[in-house]
């Protein structure tokens, strides 16, 4: 770890590890670091489901989401572990753009169909809908936390160095590399920062990054009443707030307890000083949320956690280079299914190679204020 190496990757999530893997199978020496022990919760990429889909309102992140697709299949083989688990997605209500998801999947020859509220509520009994609601079948969970380790695994075997529990306290960026400080010095040619809500303090001061709003998010576990029932398909539902919903895989017990959550309700805090706690309101509208649009479940949470987004204004994922430092937020509650895509853009910023990069993404397109969130 003392020699130089091509590149050092501050965070061991998803977004770090895959890069871990991207950039060692194109053959350079990579060194990950960690602040904590492997398999942590306190960061963005634990639990067992995170809503992988195709259905976007937004063209670019419609397009995006087919190559991600096909790099998590490679990942399952290349690791012989199953992350992905395909159960399709639902769209609907109010705010969510129903004709511009149906549109897009449409553009990109995803199958898909469009049910009026009492086609879909005979489809999937147990459930409530209004309006118009697209379904596509190339849409589920992803195990995050095996996803993590697997990409970490292949990232080992391809001679990638990977260190928890090394805590990097300070960046010093120097043309033409970059020294860690954590307790001991650690130099690379190059640098990416992944590290989720501890991104802004480790990177703000060198690079000019818009505001990163990080949340304490809850989210809960419903039973179903008919655990012996298909799995219903994930779903995102924008009515007057934004709610997720999906099968619960491993966190959701035995009896696959349905996780449910609110993107746009948590509060306010810093990766250091969140306190875990489950706020009552929030737990209160959601279960008023069960009760009114999910009488297949017991409005009773079985159980409840917290973790953090990392949101920038517009919502679109932050990925850039500036000399040798690179920034990698895809964040803002809807980055997990893009994580092997992630690594390979991120692997190519290291490189200097940004022809696959969305302009989006850049520094300079978060400069210029854009504001029209993504969601999830």
């Amino acid at each position: 770890m003392g020699a130089d190496v091509d590149v050092v990757i501050v965070g061991g999530g998803l977004m770090g590890a895959a890069t871990a893997y991207s950039a060692a199978r194109r053959g350079m020496s990579v060194a990950l670091v960690d602040q904590f022990p492997a398999g942590h919760r306190r960061g963005s990429s634990h639990g067992s489901a995170r809503i992988v889909r195709r259905g976007y309102a937004d063209v670019l992140y419609t397009s995006l989401s087919g190559r991600a697709m096909q790099l998590w299949r490679e990942v399952e083989s290349a690791s012989s572990a199953t992350v992905l688990r395909m159960t399709g997605g639902l769209d609907f209500g109010p705010r969510r753009d129903v004709p511009s998801v149906a549109a897009n999947l449409a553009a990109q020859g995803v199958p898909h169909e469009v049910l009026d509220a009492p086609e879909a509520e005979h489809r999937w009994p147990g459930m409530r809908f209004t309006g118009p609601v697209v379904f596509h079948p190339e849409a589920g969970t992803v195990d995050s936390e095996r996803a993590a380790a697997a990409l970490l695994g292949l990232a080992s075997a391809h001679g990638a160095t990977v260190r928890h529990e090394t805590a990097v306290r300070a960046v010093h960026a120097d043309e033409p590399g970059v020294t860690l400080v954590d307790g001991t010095r650690l130099r690379a040619r190059s640098v990416v920062v992944a590290a989720g809500a501890w991104l802004e303090p480790l990177l703000g001061r060198h690079l000019p990054l818009p505001r990163l709003r990080v949340t304490q998010q809850q989210i809960f576990h419903f039973p179903r009443l008919d655990p012996s029932a298909p799995p219903w398909p994930s779903v995102i539902h924008e009515d007057v707030r934004g709610v997720y919903h999906l099968a619960g895989g491993r966190d959701g017990g035995p009896a696959d307890d349905r996780k449910i959550g609110e993107h746009d309700a948590g509060r306010e805090t810093t990766a250091d000083s969140r306190d875990g706690v489950v706020e009552p309101a929030s737990q209160s509208r959601v279960v008023e949320y069960v009760r009114r649009w999910l009488p297949g479940l017991d409005p009773t949470p079985r159980g409840a956690s917290t973790c953090l987004y990392t949101s920038t204004p517009s919502e679109d994922f932050l990925l850039d280079r500036v000399g040798p430092l690179v920034v990698c937020s895809p964040c803002s509650g809807h980055g997990a299914k893009f994580a092997p895509l992630i690594g390979e853009l991120t692997a190519d910023l290291v490189q200097g190679r940004t022809t696959e990069l969305p302009e989006r993404f850049r520094l300079a397109a978060h400069a210029s204020g854009r504001e029209a969130a993504v969601s999830l």
